[in-house]
């Protein structure tokens, strides 16, 4: 497979980054990594007349701890670098976690967070992940910067908030609560191929060591990261017995919208949907405990 022709270009600044691509609007793509971008070009699903690239803009690919506890991650960091942290280890655990399942060491090695995201895949990991964990996108533009919560910024299938002039600078994570216990478990066919059903659990108890915040992402569950905020309010409040934790994973396949597969129906989509935030749950409890 091979691309169609395109124009590549090679900024040395952000500025130039963004002005290149308020001139070539939606003719032209970032890229970075390319892990995403690439295959979708060859198979011309794909086919930008241009492609700014941006390996040589400096201050993409940063980790940088925030004063407020919070985990600033450039847009051109590689999954590499974020996953062989020890910092965000111990301090961001269901990042790493989830990033162990994201394709293959040859592909996180060289994949960047911020392209991930752009592609937008609702089968991806990240997309749950940043939706579990109340990450932002710092989106830049001609228009100065603008501040989106994961939430807003996953539109639609390989679709974004991101205007057509606009670039993803960073991504912000907010710390975790003190005490929380996070999991994320997937299934796929094989080790390393888009899941066919993820979730991503983060739960808080409080000093009586009941449920005092729960939160609940899947991935592979809709157009779109799938949230099941009322699967996760029955939580709230109570022990988190196994009893409870089970009527909240059968309450969330109520809350998302699987749309099937080659490897998987709606209909086991929605019982992968179950079983994994049960478990998930259960193994977030553990851990908060």
């Amino acid at each position: 497979m091979k691309p169609a022709p395109f124009e590549w270009l090679a900024p040395e600044s952000l500025d130039a980054a963004l002005a290149l691509k308020a001139t070539h609007g939606d003719g032209a793509r970032f890229i970075a990594g390319g892990q995403s971008l690439v295959p979708a070009m060859n198979f011309r699903v794909a086919q930008p007349a241009v492609l700014i690239d941006l390996g040589r803009v400096g201050g993409l690919d940063s980790l940088e701890w925030q004063a407020d506890g919070s985990l600033r991650i450039g847009a051109t960091t590689r999954y590499r670098t974020i996953e062989r942290d020890a910092a965000v280890a111990q301090r961001l655990p269901l990042l790493v976690e989830a990033l162990a399942e994201v394709a293959h060491p040859q592909i996180r090695t060289r994949g960047t967070l911020g392209g991930n995201l752009c592609h937008a895949d609702p089968a991806s990991e990240m997309p749950a992940v940043m939706l579990a964990l109340g990450g932002r996108m710092e989106v830049r533009g001609p228009r100065g910067t603008r501040m989106v919560p994961a939430a807003e910024f996953f539109v639609a299938p390989l679709t974004t908030a991101l205007a057509e002039d606009e670039m993803l600078a960073a991504i912000v994570v907010p710390p975790l609560p003190e005490g929380a216990g996070t999991a994320f478990l997937e299934v796929a066919r094989r080790r390393g191929d888009y899941a066919m059903m993820g979730v991503a659990a983060v739960l808080r108890r409080d000093g009586a060591g009941r449920c005092a915040e729960a939160r609940l992402a899947f991935c592979s569950a809709g157009p779109t990261p799938m949230a099941a905020p009322g699967a996760a309010a029955m939580l709230v409040g109570t022990a988190l017995t196994v009893g409870e934790i089970a009527a909240a994973a059968e309450a969330a396949k109520a809350e998302i919208e699987p749309m099937g597969s080659v490897q998987a129906s709606p209909a086991y989509q929605r019982h992968l949907a179950g079983v994994l935030a049960a478990r998930a749950l259960t193994l977030a409890a553990e851990r908060a405990a």
